[in-house]
């Protein structure tokens, strides 16, 4: 391109390809800078609302997960039916390999043009404008891009974000590993296609979980936890291990950190907005990121396409502030619930009976599926706040 670019979106995972797709829409020159060959490990669960939002075509659903099962330090498990009313029935589940690609296809279609290489840095002209500054995949070349704007999009140790907003090389993170297996045969009746399992337990993750997350043919294994040191492959090799899983084929492994919490500024003020993974827009307790990037994504399209539009930089700030009002409260409660019920054994399985009851789980469902908070009848939310406070005072028994 020997003219400005409007925009160029450095990353091109669900928040930095559902950004350019919507630039490119709107009829912005758009520029997808990737860098080939990286897939983020992620159980890669994508709930029906994700599915209509964002028009995910059905050939991309691998599994279909129909429960989810967690299992408690004690080994005891409490099924979890996903509720048939309230949701489309499903959990949809992707693979990160021919997901992310696709959304990145998609892009293209819309015009947007694809380029593979490493971002190295920003830097300024003699108007005083972007220029994107990175190194050629095929080539090793060093090649600049001038452009009106910039969407860092390149995941949790954002080199955009480290190089333009203060604080951002402080962000806290789990560090996340899986292996993709090769699932045992349809009739082994051992392992489940269509239920999800999660462990609460200290020896698999300190202070977040473990995961077995099935993809039809394969599945994910993995785990993550913040303590530096604790050896996520020997965990997984544990794992796999202990539900015969061991044997299986190891198509590849994963491994990268996953924010904790969003920063508390996106953009610089300028001419450079973050997004997903680089904007720390993670689930806390759950980890679950692609239906928030995609929808962060949407939202920094929705401010740069204001920024380009009026020139006002304001504009950008609109993109934190839009998401944060529509999933904020989410995030802070379960933030809340990931510092007080994963610091132990002895909390996680207090957590685990408490997901056992059926007032949480009516909860829980529809809340994950439509991603909103679900607000039931008053006496449901009595009956949860007077056994959560038994859990939380150890007046009621780790059973029931």
């Amino acid at each position: 391109m020997n003219d400005r670019a409007d925009c160029v979106v450095v990353g091109g995972g669900p928040a930095g390809a559902t950004a350019a797709t919507d630039l490119a829409n709107a009829g912005y020159r758009v520029v997808l800078l990737d860098r080939a060959g990286r897939i983020k490990p992620c159980g890669g669960a994508i709930p029906p609302r994700l599915i209509r939002d964002f028009a995910i075509p059905d050939h991309l659903i691998v599994g279909r997960v129909l429960a989810a099962r967690i299992i408690g330090p004690s080994d005891r498990a409490v099924d979890m039916p996903v509720n048939q009313r309230d949701s489309a029935g499903y959990v949809g589940m992707v693979d990160r390999d021919t997901f992310d690609e696709w959304l990145r296809e998609r892009a293209a279609g819309a015009r947007a043009e694809r380029r593979t290489g490493r971002f190295d840095r920003i830097e300024r002209d003699d108007r005083g404008d972007a220029v994107v500054v990175y190194t050629g995949a095929d080539d090793g070349a060093e090649h600049r891009i001038p452009t009106r704007c910039v969407i860092g999009a390149d995941g949790a140790r954002s080199r955009v974000a480290r190089a333009t907003l203060k604080g951002a090389d402080q962000m806290p993170c789990v560090f996340a590993y899986h292996e993709v297996i090769r699932s045992p045969r349809k009739s082994d009746a051992t392992f489940d296609r269509s239920r999800c399992d999660v462990f609460y337990q200290e020896a698999l993750s300190p202070d977040f979980y473990a995961w077995i997350f099935p993809h039809g043919d394969t599945a994910s294994i993995g785990v993550g936890s913040a303590q530096k040191g604790f050896r996520l492959r020997d965990a997984v090799r544990r794992l796999r291990t202990r539900e015969a899983l061991g044997g299986c084929e190891t198509i590849r492994s994963e491994g990268a950190p996953i924010p904790l919490r969003p920063l508390r500024k996106w953009d610089n003020g300028r001419d450079v907005l973050v997004t997903g993974d680089a904007a720390g827009v993670v689930a806390p307790a759950s980890g679950e990121g692609i239906y928030y990037a995609m929808v962060s994504g949407r939202e920094a399209a929705r401010a740069v396409g204001r920024f380009l539009t009026t020139g006002n930089a304001r504009e950008l700030a609109k993109a934190r502030r839009r998401f944060m009002w529509a999933h904020g409260q989410v995030f802070w409660v379960l933030g809340i619930m990931q510092h007080f019920w994963y610091c132990n054994d002895r909390r996680r399985e207090r957590f685990v009976a408490m997901c056992e009851d059926r007032d949480v789980q009516n909860m829980i469902w529809p809340a994950y599926m439509n991603k909103q908070l679900v607000y039931s009848s008053p006496l449901a939310y009595l009956r949860i706040f007077v056994k959560d406070m038994r859990h939380l005072l150890q007046t009621a028994g780790a059973g029931r």
